[in-house]
């Protein structure tokens, strides 16, 4: 699978982090200004600490590269963590980033888009664009994790969720709640 990942400034970045280190998949990072503090600020990382875990780096000022062109496919678009002002511009069609213009490809090329939100409570604007955009087809997955597996550590907290966004990418399965019942 070839992923484009873009880390926005709303609190999360452990989320993204994660989810860089499990995906096996061919990851291109984006990378916003808050995005940038948003890792240092959290994580006492910077977009050097990712390099081992992504192909590509692009920059988000620029309109150029590869990702703001529907010619270039891409199997998940994901923006996680994804602030209410992304979802907004997102919303609204505006692409003045390369991370907002990337989502616009991926709506206009039908191709799928994971946005990841991480805010709470979420305004009732935010509800709204949430569901222009779920309409249009992309997928809204809050960050809120699965609980039902009695996570003990944050570690397994974070990656109740990864879990989840990797499962529903298609790049592998998770055990299912009360699975063991199926067999």
């Amino acid at each position: 699978m070839k992923i484009l990942i873009s880390i926005t400034g709303s609190s999360g970045a452990v989320y993204a982090v994660d989810f860089l280190k499990k995906s096996t998949s061919d990851k291109y990072l984006i990378l916003s200004k808050w995005g940038k503090a948003l890792l240092r600020d959290e994580m006492k990382m910077t977009e050097k600490d990712l390099q081992p875990f992504i192909k590509r780096q692009f920059s988000n000022d620029d309109l150029s590269a590869p990702p703001a062109s529907g010619t270039n496919r891409f199997d998940a678009n994901i923006i996680l963590p994804c602030s209410s002002s992304t979802l907004g511009k997102i919303a609204s069609g505006i692409g003045d980033t390369l991370i907002t213009r990337a989502a616009q490809v991926a709506l206009k090329e039908r191709l799928p888009l994971f946005l990841c939100l991480r805010e709470t409570p979420l305004s009732t604007l935010a509800l709204e664009q949430a569901a222009r955009l779920s309409a249009m087809g992309a997928f809204i997955m809050p960050v809120s994790p699965a609980l039902y597996y009695v996570p003990q550590t944050v570690e397994e907290y974070v990656g109740s969720f990864t879990g989840k966004l990797l499962d529903v990418i298609g790049e592998c399965r998770q055990k299912g709640w009360r699975s063991e019942e199926l067999e």
